[in-house]
């Protein structure tokens, strides 16, 4: 089923959603999978668990690395050298490739996950030490980012063709950045509510920020996260907003 925009969503990453099918429900739904590498999530089973079943739904492979950091899940700054940041990048997204490849798949794009991708939304450094990582590997992958970060602009000054993201089941700060994981209010459980943001963004039009304030932002693709409460029918109301 076509959709009016890429719908992606992040998976590899907790096993008891393999063993429910909640991945392999959502991917009904969804366009493009982003595939936990072993940074923060992952092992080479699940990893390969999700290129299969990517490839025999017909959707795109991507990687998402990000700070080495299994014990927090990534969602914590770790103080690593641009090298290093470089380096674990390429190394995560290599390990993926070499599955994917090994079975037949292309990897399309690469997304960071957590506070690394938190951070390069305004941290020129970080988002050129991610670059730089993926162009160890392949420089002809997409990037994905928030939409309207400064990111974006680093990846394309890189020579990258980018995708900005916007987000179905998170809310939003009046500067266009994604509410913390800490407040309650961070995340959008409601399908219906989730569907009617991202069909805002998919059409460029307004949605409301956690103050009040009208966002208007320019998507090439939405996330609906595997681990939200409610994540498979949320993934269907998008879908479904997104008929073209």
């Amino acid at each position: 089923m076509k959709s009016l925009i890429d719908i992606n969503s992040d998976m590899g990453e907790l096993k008891h959603l393999l063993d429910n099918s909640t991945y392999a429900e959502m991917m009904q739904y969804i366009t493009s999978i982003n595939v936990a590498c072993g940074g923060h999530a992952g092992d080479g089973d699940m990893m390969l668990a999700m290129v299969m079943m990517a490839q025999e739904r017909g959707v795109k492979i991507g990687a998402h690395p990000s700070y080495p950091d299994k014990e927090n899940f990534g969602r914590i700054k770790i103080d690593m050298t641009s090298a290093a940041i470089s380096e674990t990048i390429a190394e995560q997204i290599t390990r993926l490739n070499e599955i994917a490849s090994n079975n037949s798949s292309l990897l399309t794009h690469v997304k960071p996950h957590g506070a690394l991708y938190n951070k390069a939304v305004n941290d020129e450094e970080i988002a050129v030490a991610i670059g730089t990582g993926v162009k160890y590997v392949d420089e002809e992958l997409k990037l994905v980012g928030l939409a309207g970060s400064k990111m974006l602009a680093v990846w394309q000054g890189m020579g990258f063709d980018i995708m900005g993201e916007g987000f179905a089941d998170r809310t939003y700060e009046c500067n266009g950045t994604l509410r913390s994981r800490k407040f309650d209010d961070a995340l959008i459980t409601d399908p219906g509510i989730a569907a009617e943001q991202a069909e805002c963004m998919a059409r460029n039009e307004n949605f409301t920020a956690v103050d009040g304030t009208a966002l208007n932002i320019t998507v090439q693709t939405i996330c609906v996260h595997s681990d939200t409460p409610n994540a498979v029918e949320i993934a269907h109301a998008v879908h479904t907003a997104l008929q073209p």
